[in-house]
């Protein structure tokens, strides 16, 4: 079991009259390999659990394990870790560097990784490339389209060739059509073996993982596998 978590809530404000209940009691096991699409409108606690399972927050109370390590109980140096480690985030606003161009921000978490200078470029140039944004290394975000950023996105979070890809809303900002190629990229990194957790309230694009989990008001109300025609 990759991800197993269990009974788990985020609340905030506890107890005061403006309690809210991001993550109310969820209970959620995902395989390694999969390709998962959680699903739910705004506020119904998708971009949280993605937090808590993307170690970019804890959980109020809970379990939470993650290929068998107990992450409630880390610090946040070792969280850190984890998400250097085992996890790609892709964001709906790219959350790229300005000051820096194509390969310098795919570059990054190579660094952090501590990959040596003589292999960063290497790599990071060859994710560019995967994703068919070689010819755009040395511009800045300014100079990009809004889906060649998030090419670019997507190139960074890849480059460390990380086991999970978590991608919150990743086409929200795009047209239809850069969307379907994003979608694409990720449905390729999935028949790689790489596990997919697919953020949106787009029941169109939900439709694309084999996987979906729908939240509402912070509760799971369904998890099933469906049929998709691109595998």
């Amino acid at each position: 079991m990759l991800i197993d978590i269990r009974d788990l809530y985020k609340i905030y404000n506890e107890g005061k009259e403006s309690e809210v209940r991001a993550l109310d009691g969820v209970t959620l096991q995902i395989d390694r390999g999969e390709f998962v699409a959680i699903v739910g409108q705004s506020g119904s606690g998708k971009s949280t659990l993605m937090n808590v399972l993307g170690c970019l927050d804890i959980p109020t109370y809970g379990e939470y394990y993650l290929n068998g390590t107990d992450v409630t109980s880390l610090s946040d140096k070792q969280l850190a870790h984890i998400r250097n480690k085992e996890i790609g985030f892709i964001f709906q606003g790219y959350n790229l560097i300005q000051e820096l161009d194509a390969l310098e921000n795919v570059t990054l978490p190579l660094i952090y990784q501590g990959v040596s200078v003589f292999e960063r470029e290497d790599i990071a140039m060859a994710a560019l490339e995967r994703v068919g944004m070689a010819e755009r290394a040395h511009h800045r975000p300014s100079e990009m389209s809004g889906g060649q950023q998030q090419r670019v996105a997507i190139a960074r979070a890849i480059a460390t060739r990380p086991p999970i890809i978590m991608a919150d809303e990743p086409t929200g900002a795009l047209d239809s059509k850069t969307g379907r190629h994003v979608l694409e990229i990720l449905r390729e990194l999935y028949r790689e073996g790489t596990t997919i957790l697919l953020i949106t309230h787009d029941d169109g694009i939900a439709a694309t993982a084999r996987r979906e989990v729908r939240l509402s008001d912070g509760k799971i109300i369904s998890d099933q596998t469906q049929e998709v025609d691109w595998e």
